[in-house]
């Protein structure tokens, strides 16, 4: 679960829930479609929120590129770097700056 999804949940359902008290008693087909899709909003985002951490296995880029090298025996990656291709990259550039590297 990551902050953007729960970001989406909340504004979709505050959309739905205002969609909703502002419907008089017989809504036009344009307020039930707007109304439909902030609900379909909702349920996508309360989808992704339960979709774990994705093939990465990072809570921050569940759905980012794995990283080629991770599980290469030949060229193995250094302690505590994971699967996460994003991440693995941030570690690779923070190492080659704090070597004096650019």
């Amino acid at each position: 679960m990551g902050y953007a999804d729960l970001r989406e949940l909340q504004s979709a359902l505050n959309t739905a829930s205002d969609i909703a008290f502002s419907l008089e008693a017989a809504p036009s087909p344009h307020e039930a479609e707007q109304l439909a899709e902030a609900l379909r909003r909702a349920l996508a985002a309360a989808g992704a929120l339960g979709a774990g951490h994705g093939a990465t296995g990072c809570a921050e880029h569940p759905r980012g590129a794995v990283d080629p090298l991770y599980g290469d025996k030949e060229d193995p990656l250094p302690p505590g770097y994971g699967r996460c291709l994003l991440c693995n990259d941030r570690r690779r550039r923070a190492s080659a700056q704090r070597r004096g590297w650019r």
